[in-house]
């Protein structure tokens, strides 16, 4: 019962990135409705910013910087020649950094970066007799570098669209040194090539967060529009509205619902009645996982419509309940046209299944009609039929990074509703289907349901000290992160 699966299977970072990334406009409302939501709080920007940063960086480093070449005029000796060699920034530290909101766009600033730097040197000058030349090596350590960020995120046609507005490095200060070399020409080589390190570092870095910002557009463009769960259903999960940014929180929203790979509809019921998410229970929490009912009640229809919701129950706890003598009080007739026969139950769903979200639990009502087949020799003989509406709970709960749960009956109606032979008992009838339901027909679906469903938009991820909140048709998942 995969009835959800980690869609987002991309890199990390392009998820959460794309949370942060939320233009500072006014929400206008589409034609299409959000059924699932990931928001993030003020502590989830801050895990998600800080995680991101990491990420940049190690994608970044090592970073090789082209040569620098340069003549220097000194007094008595001419022309000296200086190249720089082999440049790489092979560390960065960032010492603060942040994410604010502005009329353009969001910006994401890194201050007070530390970046170290190894090098070759080289060097040659040429007297009216010699050419004289040395080389050696040199680190470079630039400090206090500032990084800067303004981008937009916007939704369009179910695609998220990246756009860098601005973008910048700035350095301000460094230190040299030379290992190597004649010590006359340190401060030499420090002034001339001070202004061309800088530059160097600063382009170096400003290109290769263009690149990424392109590569990043390019995936968040690839991501489908629907994703399978197996050959039966899939996941729509278009991107709906541009993400909403509140002071406490951003919101990105998919459609959400599930969908049949034989294009069969879905009632258009599923998709009406939406209100918004109330993350206020998740504020101290670093991550909320909006998930609205209709998720739950499109993919029983999926399912139901595909012709799963039906088996034969042919093995029971008390096998003695699957043979026509256990009946002779219940169902005389039966017994009497065949004695000591086994028999086998047709279970099967009548309609698909109602979910709502209620205060504290899911609540289901299950509608089956149950079959009774006789097996007389080799013949499978249908002899009555009665009708059950199976009112029940389902208490969620987090298993790792999967929804599980367990189904409870709270009660449930039996009628008759066509028997081949004679009347059934139908007040002898009821601690029979009571007896059926208890062990084998919520065992069956609590063997499923406590397999647990993967939660859309954790891959990378782990929930840690996850809690369950209730409200609005919705359930809301409120934890903090952990990378995994």
């Amino acid at each position: 019962m995969g009835f959800f699966l980690n869609f987002m299977a991309h890199p990390t970072f392009f998820l959460v990135l794309s949370l942060l990334l939320i233009p500072a406009s006014t929400h206008l409302q589409s034609k299409e409705q959000g059924y699932v939501s990931v928001l993030l709080s003020d502590k989830g920007i801050d895990f998600a910013k800080n995680m991101l940063i990491k990420k940049a960086i190690s994608s970044m480093i090592p970073l090789h910087l082209p040569d620098i070449k340069k003549s220097v005029k000194i007094p008595l000796l001419g022309q000296v020649h200086m190249v720089l060699s082999n440049i790489t920034i092979s560390s960065v530290r960032v010492a603060s950094s942040s994410v604010e909101t502005g009329e353009m766009g969001i910006v994401l600033v890194a201050s007070g970066v530390t970046a170290d730097l190894t090098m070759n040197w080289r060097y040659s000058y040429k007297s009216w007799i010699v050419v004289i030349s040395d080389s050696g090596d040199a680190s470079v350590q630039v400090k206090d570098m500032e990084v800067g960020l303004t981008f937009t995120l916007e939704e369009q046609d179910g695609s998220l669209n990246l756009s860098l507005l601005d973008s910048g490095c700035y350095v301000k200060d460094m230190s040299i040194k030379l290992d190597g070399g004649a010590s006359w020409l340190y401060q030499r080589v420090v002034d001339a090539f001070e202004g061309p390190i800088g530059s160097a570092v600063e382009n170096a870095i400003s290109k290769k967060i263009k690149e990424g910002i392109l590569k990043l557009d390019s995936r968040l463009q690839s991501l489908p529009k629907q994703v399978s769960v197996d050959h039966v259903s899939a996941m729509n999960v278009t991107f709906v509205d541009d993400p909403v940014l509140s002071n406490s929180s951003v919101e990105i929203d998919i459609n959400g619902l599930f969908m049949a790979k034989d294009n069969i509809l879905i009632p258009n019921y599923y998709y009406e009645g939406l209100q918004a998410s109330d993350s206020s229970n998740c504020a101290a929490k670093m991550v909320g996982i909006s998930l609205h009912e209709n998720v739950f009640n499109t993919a029983v229809v999926v399912y139901f419509n595909a012709g799963y919701m039906h088996w034969i129950v042919d093995r029971f706890p008390n096998q003695s309940l699957l043979n026509t003598a256990t009946w002779r009080f219940v169902y005389p007739q039966l017994y009497k046209k065949y004695p000591n026969d086994d028999m086998n139950l047709n279970v099967s769903l009548t309609s698909p299944p109602v979910i709502r979200i209620a205060e504290n639990n899911l609540d289901g009502t299950i509608y089956l009609d149950v079959i009774v087949n006789v097996l007389d020799a080799d013949e499978v003989i249908p002899v009555a039929c009665v009708s059950l509406v199976i009112r029940s709970s389902c208490s969620p709960q987090i298993l790792m990074n999967k929804l599980a749960g367990f189904l409870k009956l709270k009660s449930f109606t039996v009628s008759y509703k066509w028997s081949n032979i004679g009347d059934l008992h139908m007040r002898l009838l009821r601690p029979v289907a009571f007896a059926i339901l208890k062990t084998v027909f919520l065992p069956y679906v609590n063997s499923h349901l406590l397999k647990g469903l993967p939660l859309p938009f954790l891959h990378g991820f782990t929930l840690k000290n996850a809690e369950i909140h209730y409200t609005n048709s919705k359930m809301m998942i409120c934890s903090n992160l952990a990378l995994t």
